[in-house]
């Protein structure tokens, strides 16, 4: 992370710059997360599928498949990779800790 408004990286961030504890997230830190990762200004349409997948992650506690969280939300799920570019940078920007191995690799074909 490269914006000197977080505080000690090591402490928020694991070895993948995956928020190690959800209830650390701010909508602030998710502004300057999509900052560093190029997104720039997150808008209305990133909010909403940010806030989707929070709520699916509050719910579950878990990884959560991107097209049941598109599904519910009412989202296209092409949306994510417009806005995003792949669901990993989604998860990231969203502050979702790391879902392991599998489910990152699977994010970061998406």
């Amino acid at each position: 992370m490269s914006s000197a408004n977080v505080i000690s990286t090591s402490e928020l961030f694991d070895e993948d710059g995956l928020i190690r504890d959800f209830a650390s997230w701010s909508e602030s830190l998710g502004e300057t997360l999509a900052q560093d990762t190029g997104i720039g200004q997150l808008t209305e349409a990133h909010w909403k599928i940010i806030r989707a997948m929070r709520e699916h992650y509050a719910k579950v506690g878990g990884a959560l498949s991107m097209h049941r969280i598109c599904h519910d939300a009412g989202i296209e799920r092409q949306q994510v990779n417009v806005l995003f570019g792949y669901c990993l940078v989604a998860w990231r920007v969203a502050g979702l800790p790391n879902p392991g191995e599998e489910a990152k690799a699977y994010l970061s074909g998406m």
